[in-house]
């Protein structure tokens, strides 16, 4: 699923680049596609064609490869696109399904349209770069390559979720942590990282895990390095090193113990009139679903056509007015209102964003709200973060994720084994119109009306005091 998403990804860029120069450009300008060479294959007659097309000077180059060998490891790096700058080197440009960049108007990033790259030159733009280690990994090793045979500029970008940009950023900070990665000796035993959750082969380094009660049974990859670092290297260790608050949750991971209370008394607001809401997005694109559960009934709002046009408008728009008239309904009725969300960043993102991208438009009754009317609404006590309360008051050795928690307050999922990677890849299928189609749309239906209604079970449990759960 994921390397579909990856050559969906390469097919939206590639429909979008250049192929011949654009009127008022120079008249001179080269593409070459490299033919693409599976990891497996000889990577030869690939490298060959690709510096051949540096030695043509072609202004963009596509499915390059390159070949190297670094402190005495043999790498290959594909490098999705080259981009030939005025001074004769080049840019290596990668296609990524991470979110590289977001707006952000205290930042200034460089930006060149996908459109434009290899005519174009780039602009600085209200953006702050988000980086990603296996990006910074291929960025830094096509920097390298380049360097090699003289051509390197010193400036990489990625193309993320928002396929209609690159972002560009210099590649020699990338260098240190390539360094690092490639000299890093090969463990000769088993470490759990996020990972392991999806690798076929845990089960048999679980068995040697547990065996000597390696601490990242407990603390996944890196969080454990701190305690490492001071000697304990097991879940025992940590537990008898008496450390507080981190010995005590070592414990309670130990024994199957899910949260525990860090104040005296656990509570929640309450409204008379009370939404619960969860919102669906897919990548950078936009949100194709805004559910509501208002304590009796599920309300969704669902587009299943191709977003950032009027269909999206026209849902994001349906649900702001029926959200807003609830609350002017509760207001008329001299009654108290809030709206309710699990861990807000993602639906106030999408819900300023969605103002901002179709400002103005109306449909019929409804209109897209301004970006002022979004700002006012989740600055307002009437907008409130569930998961907010729960990090305030809880502690869990497993975290505080809506999965984690629902299920102590007695709520399960129709579909307990669905996820968010999931649902990206259910959400690509539902805009078909055969049988899987509207059996994944249904699916996704069910997913968010289950995250609406355990955002609700959630506070009316933290309302009657959390119970079950003991102090830490």
């Amino acid at each position: 699923m994921r390397q579909e998403r990856v050559e969906a990804a390469r097919a939206a860029v590639h429909a979008l680049l250049p192929v011949r120069p654009a009127r008022g450009d120079r008249q001179r300008f080269l593409r070459v596609d490299v033919p693409p060479v599976p990891l497996e294959d000889d990577s030869f007659h690939a490298e060959m064609a690709t510096l051949e097309a540096l030695a043509a000077q072609a202004d963009l180059i596509t499915g390059a490869v390159f070949m190297g060998t670094s402190s005495g490891v043999d790498w290959r790096v594909d490098v999705d696109l080259l981009v030939r700058r005025p001074d004769d080197t080049y840019m290596p440009v990668i296609i990524s399904n991470h979110r590289v960049a977001r707006a952000d108007d205290g930042s200034s990033t460089p930006v060149i349209a996908t459109a434009r790259l290899g005519l174009g030159q780039a602009v600085e733009a209200r953006y702050r770069l988000r980086h990603h280690v296996t990006d910074g990994y291929r960025l830094g090793l096509a920097a390298r390559a380049l360097e090699d045979i003289g051509v390197d500029s010193g400036v990489g970008a990625a193309i993320g979720q928002d396929r209609s940009r690159a972002f560009l950023t210099p590649t020699a900070p990338l260098q240190p942590a390539l360094d690092a990665a490639l000299t890093a000796e090969l463990p000769d035993f088993p470490r759990r990282v996020k990972e392991c959750a999806t690798c076929r082969f845990w089960p048999l380094c679980e068995e040697q895990l547990v065996a000597v009660d390696d601490i990242s049974l407990y603390l996944a990859g890196d969080r454990a390095r701190k305690y490492r670092d001071e000697g304990i290297d097991t879940v025992g260790g940590l537990i008898e090193a008496d450390l507080g608050d981190a010995s005590r949750l070592a414990q309670a991971w130990r024994d199957g113990v899910v949260l525990l209370r860090k104040v005296d008394e656990v509570t929640a607001p309450a409204t008379d009139v009370e939404i619960d809401v969860d919102m669906e997005a897919y990548l950078d694109q936009g949100a194709y679903l805004w559910g509501a559960f208002d304590g009796e009934n599920y309300q969704p709002f669902a587009t299943w056509v191709p977003l950032g046009g009027d269909g999206e408008a026209e849902n994001f728009a349906r649900f702001w007015h029926w959200l807003m008239e609830r609350r002017e309904r509760a207001h008329a009725a001299g009654q108290s209102f809030a709206a309710y969300c699990w861990s807000n960043h993602g639906e106030n993102h999408w819900l300023l964003m969605s103002a901002r991208r179709f400002a103005g438009r109306t449909f019929g009754p409804v209109r897209v709200p301004t970006e002022a009317e979004v700002r006012a609404f989740i600055s307002s006590p009437e907008w409130v973060d569930v998961f907010r309360l729960v990090r305030a008051q809880l502690a869990g050795p497993g975290g505080l994720g809506l999965k984690v928690v629902a299920p102590e307050a007695g709520y399960t999922w129709e579909d307990g084994d669905f996820d968010g990677e999931e649902s990206v890849n259910a959400r690509r299928i539902s805009r078909g119109s055969d049988t899987a189609a509207l059996e994944a749309r249904r699916q996704l239906l069910r997913y968010n009306e289950d995250d609406c209604r355990a955002t609700a079970a959630v506070r009316h449990w933290l309302r009657a005091g959390a119970p079950g759960v003991e102090r830490l």
